[in-house]
């Protein structure tokens, strides 16, 4: 009986191994930004510097920006040219960043600018 006993432990054991390897692939990001200024004019263009943090590196994943407009009216580019539409993603492929805003009025404006990775 002791024999029988200690067979089942050794196989529940044997069953309880995994040689899986979990992997963490989403990690914490934040984003930093440099002073802007608060007053632009109609047709003046700011310069936006941004930073990606990562937390920690999977290298599968992806980021995307977006960006939404709730006060004023202007037009939102990369640094690489891309102009953006409201509320659109975007391929983020660098850490380090500019956005370009220009004014379109004359009016109090705010944008406000999303980073997502790809596991949401």
């Amino acid at each position: 009986m002791p024999v029988f006993g200690y067979m089942v432990i050794v196989l529940f054991c044997c069953m309880a191994c995994n040689d899986e390897i979990e992997v963490l692939q989403a990690y914490d990001f934040s984003l930093t930004t440099m002073p802007v200024q608060k007053r632009i004019k109609q047709g003046e263009t700011a310069e936006i510097r941004l930073q990606l943090h990562k937390s920690g590196d999977y290298q599968e994943t992806e980021f995307y920006i977006s960006f939404f407009q709730p006060d004023g009216k202007g037009s939102l580019r990369m640094d690489d040219g891309t102009v953006f539409a409201p509320n659109d993603f975007y391929p983020l492929k660098k850490e380090t960043f500019r956005l370009y805003y220009t004014s379109e009025c004359t009016d109090q404006q705010q944008i406000d600018v999303y980073v997502y990775d790809s596991f949401g």
